[in-house]
């Protein structure tokens, strides 16, 4: 089999992929400090891109090195089931910090700790069940005129990601619209009281929302190419097209731990500590709030 260079290029960026989110799963694991709700939850978008890194990783090693339907359908399996699960966490990050200013008096409570597991649970459930429908026969391979511009994916497959796919986005903008509506509220008492807490609070806020909206640039950038040509291509379009929409697509997974992993200052301190063995007392450590994570 020719080697193709965008088989190439994904495979390296899985690699880059891979090491970044398995540093950012290290640490929220191996760090007993990072277990409230906004750390479990970049820890799950964190494993989610993970596992869409050595997902590409295996699919290029079993397309050239071990080709196979079977473990075709694994690989895709995982790749499907990887970066649902990442998309799922980006929305679950974004109902947690919504909550936390909506709810900001009971939001550290023991009921927030229970949404955060029942989102994770299902997450993950709905990203396991996506990904071993095409290992349980939902694919193409016994009819190829079934297939989308994702092989063995079917078109009805892949037409019900993409759907979920725009699903999860106008949620995440609708929770962006209220949490504005939020920090606009947030201003005018500001406005009103003229309190240094208050100025200092909405500062932590604005940072928040600023996080969050490159987050959502981010997300339609890379992801939205992909999805609308998963709608309008077909098996017969150039492959061409598939690998130029795709690549963009797991870049999301590429920036995500920079977005969400490495700007956290508590994160920061970890690494820091791991890489020099000492901690600069310049470094600012306290806890913050979701909403500047």
């Amino acid at each position: 089999l020719a080697l193709n260079p965008w088989d190439v290029i994904l495979c390296i960026s899985g690699t880059v992929i891979s090491c970044e989110n398995a540093i950012v799963v290290v640490v929220i694991f191996y760090t007993p400090t990072f277990r409230a709700p906004m750390f479990l939850l970049i820890g799950s978008l964190a494993t989610a891109d993970l596992l869409a890194g050595l997902g590409l990783i295996l699919h290029f090693a079993f397309v050239y090195f071990v080709p196979s339907e079977a473990v075709s359908l694994l690989t895709v399996g995982l790749l499907v089931t990887s970066f649902t699960a990442s998309v799922s966490s980006l929305l679950t990050i974004t109902i947690d910090r919504y909550l936390s200013l909506y709810n900001a008096l009971t939001y550290y409570s023991e009921k927030t700790v229970t949404r955060t597991y029942i989102m994770l649970i299902l997450t993950w459930g709905a990203s396991i069940c996506y990904g071993l429908l095409p290992i349980m026969g939902w694919n193409c391979l016994k009819d190829p005129s079934a297939c989308s511009i994702v092989k063995p994916l079917t078109k009805n497959h892949l037409v019900i990601l993409s759907v979920s796919f725009f699903m999860v986005f106008a949620v995440m903008l609708q929770l962006y619209v209220q949490i504005c509506k939020i920090v606009c509220r947030h201003a005018h008492q500001i406005a009103v009281q003229r309190h240094f807490l208050a100025s200092s609070h909405y500062v932590t806020t604005r940072k928040g929302i600023a996080t969050l909206a490159v987050i959502l640039g981010a997300f339609a950038s890379c992801w939205l190419p992909f999805a609308v040509y998963c709608l309008l291509g077909d098996y017969s379009y150039p492959a061409l097209y598939t690998y130029v929409t795709l690549l963009p697509a797991t870049y999301n997974s590429m920036i995500n731990p920079v977005i969400y992993a490495f700007r956290n200052q508590e994160i920061q301190k970890v690494l820091w500590t791991v890489c020099c063995g000492c901690f600069s007392s310049a470094m600012p450590f306290w806890s913050r709030s979701p909403s500047d994570v």
